[in-house]
């Protein structure tokens, strides 16, 4: 049974960037269940708004709160809870593709299979593939992948489309209607329209 008990926030948070204010008095409240789109021109802090929200960076001022708890109280129990897929995919170029997914399984197992997911992506047989010889596209498939194979509530994406095409565009927002369905929460950038739900969907301009 579907429940919103799970809450991610944001209280003023504001961030700057040499000596520009990138954004200020930010305010967000997402539940289980939800999409937050963050939407923006280049330049306009989304790339550094996720950053904060995945503790790579801490915001200038405000703060972060998880199902009511601030996370400097959580600290690192926090961070049990998300995946985050980058511009940059964030794979080794020197392990496999199965090997990528083994290491990612490590930080928590889902119910799918290494090969279940390849095979939702479309890189089934290509395990023994080192990820240095995959396409864009490829790569960041295997990238979108990693979140099948790992069992997390938030999933954190910075523009999941890039390089991908109209199919596998298609495909991976199915993957995030049935994670949101389960009670999961997605935050992301796009430059894409997406084809999500509208009730799902939450956005913010930046």
């Amino acid at each position: 049974m579907k429940s919103n008990s799970i809450v991610f926030e944001a209280r003023q948070l504001s961030c700057i960037r040499d000596d520009r204010v990138l954004f200020a008095n930010l305010d967000f409240r997402v539940t289980g269940g939800q999409v937050l789109l963050i939407e923006g021109p280049n330049g306009s802090g989304k790339t550094s708004l996720l950053r904060i929200l995945t503790g790579l960076r801490l915001p200038d001022e405000g703060e972060l709160f998880w199902c009511g708890s601030s996370l400097e109280e959580l600290d690192s129990a926090f961070y049990q809870h998300i995946a985050y897929v980058s511009h940059g995919n964030g794979l080794k170029d020197d392990l496999s593709v199965e090997e990528n997914l083994r290491y990612a399984r490590a930080f928590g197992e889902s119910t799918l299979t290494i090969d279940q997911a390849l095979e939702k992506v479309g890189l089934m047989g290509y395990q023994d593939t080192p990820v240095r010889y995959l396409s864009a596209g490829q790569r960041r498939r295997l990238a979108l992948a990693r979140l099948l194979c790992m069992k997390k509530s938030l999933w954190i994406l910075d523009e999941p489309f890039t390089s991908l095409d109209k199919k596998s565009i298609a495909t991976f927002e199915q993957f995030i209607q049935s994670h949101v369905a389960d009670n999961g929460l997605v935050v992301m950038t796009s430059h894409h329209d997406t084809g999500l739900p509208a009730e799902i969907v939450q956005k913010i301009e930046l």
